[in-house]
């Protein structure tokens, strides 16, 4: 006869308000591990010592006056079904719901919305790639700028070629052209904004084809595929390529990779050429600029074509930089862009990423994160300011998510970048945010000890503090959740619901006339 043996499990529970360590539960025991699930509320004292920046929040009336007035405004705002003739595409690098929730608080608090969130329509988008269940950014951008899934680490070209393809690189019957090249075709203008690198994985997908995200200059490209195959960078593609070299405003970081190492120190090319004097010397009219007052100095009348380099790598964080730096932040990066764009009477389409909240992330410096995702929100916020809802239409969203994670029943004005209540079953704090996986494990866990370090003692308040993680990492991983989509202006109406991110070039399309195939204009 067989025997059964019972093994008794425990899982560990966070402390009462009270701080004292509750006990472990039996596993079958369902009603002990379901009161852990759900430990005791702070006193009434202890919740009156929040003030709410709201008058009569705490009044039920207040709430349901609210949810009410909400109704109304939707069932008064008709859909806009005009023509668009601008399309502004933001994108947050790395802005999942939790990135986006935590910017909020920052904010000012939960109830606080970003510029983005207010008065617009909100849909969800599924971010996966052809290969992989979590996406990698090259690849989502061919999905949300060319209307396609790919292959992770690809760009711009179908899920028939793998990355690093050196001989599918030039075959045109696997390329896939951008919303960019189909406003150009239409006779917009376009251009592309980044606080990245401007080769970089998102805006490179507006203008380059290549099979490999990591193709930003030539050197790159004879280490994968040698020096005969003929295969053109990424930067030598902005320049002279078929779409990079119609772009009206070009404008982020990267000059290392235009520049032969010989003739700049950081410079990444060995092919000798200095693709920046190129652009220069294209035409008369190109301008080029290189830090925040060139790019306020500049006389837009005297100008049909502008490209600022602003760092040799990537732009700096906004919280590291001051007076000293003299580099633009986004939104004064948006104003000049719209300036030149709005000059085409038959419209313009552009990009505009927010790109070093994703970095942030990747080295868990949380911090750095969400100031940066609050410089993003500023950018749109002016962008909504410049231009008239009647016929532009704006949209937001992000590429991917993080493994950033928000818990611990944190009471209301906490500091976000705080201490969670109470204590884990090692009697040591937890912080509200921290991260599933990345860097910052051995700061945050004694390998030799096998214990946990206080949290609190590590994290100072700087710019680059890094926040736990739970495994350990080299670089902190994306995340394969939905992401959110904001839309306002001529048919964002249609940006509602669910759906993959492919989807959402092909909707643009729609509202801006750009495509074949059914568009607003042939309604």
């Amino acid at each position: 006869m067989s025997r059964h043996i019972v093994v008794k499990k425990t899982v560990v529970c966070l402390l009462l308000s009270s701080g004292r360590a509750l006990s472990g539960c039996n596993l079958d025991d369902e009603d002990c591990r379901e009161s852990r699930m759900h430990p005791d509320l702070p006193s009434v004292k202890k919740r009156m010592e929040y003030q709410s920046k709201i008058a009569d929040e705490e009044a039920s009336d207040y709430k349901k006056k609210q949810g009410k007035q909400f109704v109304r405004e939707k069932l008064h705002t008709p859909a806009n079904k005009k023509n668009a003739k601008n399309v502004i595409m933001f994108l947050g690098d790395g802005m999942g719901i939790t990135t986006k929730k935590a910017a909020r608080t920052l904010l000012g608090g939960e109830e606080q919305s970003l510029a983005f969130e207010k008065k617009t329509h909100t849909g969800l988008s599924r971010t996966y790639n052809v290969n992989k269940i979590v996406p990698e950014k090259k690849s989502t951008a061919t999905a949300y700028l060319c209307g396609i899934k790919a292959n992770s680490g690809t760009k711009k070209v179908s899920g028939y070629v793998d990355r690093s393809d050196c001989l599918q690189t030039r075959n045109v019957k696997k390329n896939v052209s951008s919303i960019a090249k189909w406003a150009l075709d239409a006779g917009k203008s376009a251009g592309v904004v980044t606080t990245t690198r401007i080769t970089h994985a998102s805006p490179a997908g507006v203008y380059a084809q290549k099979k490999e995200r990591n193709w930003e200059n030539d050197s790159e490209v004879k280490s994968d595929c040698g020096a005969k195959k003929n295969v053109e960078d990424i930067a030598y593609q902005l320049i002279h390529g078929e779409v990079g070299s119609k772009k009206k405003v070009i404008l982020g970081g990267g000059r290392r990779e235009f520049v032969d190492t010989t003739l700049k120190k950081k410079g990444k090319r060995s092919d000798g050429r200095n693709l920046i004097e190129e652009f220069i010397n294209q035409k008369k009219r190109n301008a080029y600029v290189e830090n925040l007052e060139e790019l306020n100095n500049l006389n837009i009348t005297n100008v049909d074509r502008l490209l600022g380099l602003f760092q040799d790598n990537h732009m700096l964080y906004h919280l590291e930089t001051d007076e000293q730096s003299n580099q633009p932040t986004l939104a004064e990066m948006t104003r000049k862009s719209k300036k030149i764009l709005s000059r085409n009477e038959q419209g313009y389409f552009i990009f505009i990423e927010g790109g070093q909240k994703n970095h942030g992330h990747h080295d868990t410096y949380a911090r750095l994160a969400l100031d940066e995702t609050l410089e993003f929100a500023k950018a749109i916020q002016l962008a909504r300011e410049l231009t008239e809802e009647a016929d532009t239409k704006k949209m937001v969203t992000a590429d991917h998510s993080h493994s950033f994670t928000y818990s611990g029943y944190a009471n209301r004005g906490n500091d976000i970048f705080g201490p969670a209540p109470g204590k884990p079953s090692d009697g040591k704090p937890y912080m509200t945010l921290g991260y599933a996986n990345g860097p910052s494990y051995d700061k945050f866990y004694d390998v030799e000890q096998h214990q946990r370090q206080d949290p609190t003692t590590i994290i100072k308040k700087k710019p680059r503090d890094e926040f736990p993680v739970t495994i350990p990492l080299a670089s902190e991983t994306k995340k394969s959740d939905d992401v959110a989509v904001f839309a306002s202006g001529p048919w964002a109406h249609l940006f509602k619901k669910n759906y993959d991110q492919n989807t959402i070039p092909h909707m643009m399309a729609y509202a801006s006339c750009l495509a074949d195939g059914q568009i607003a204009c042939s309604k």
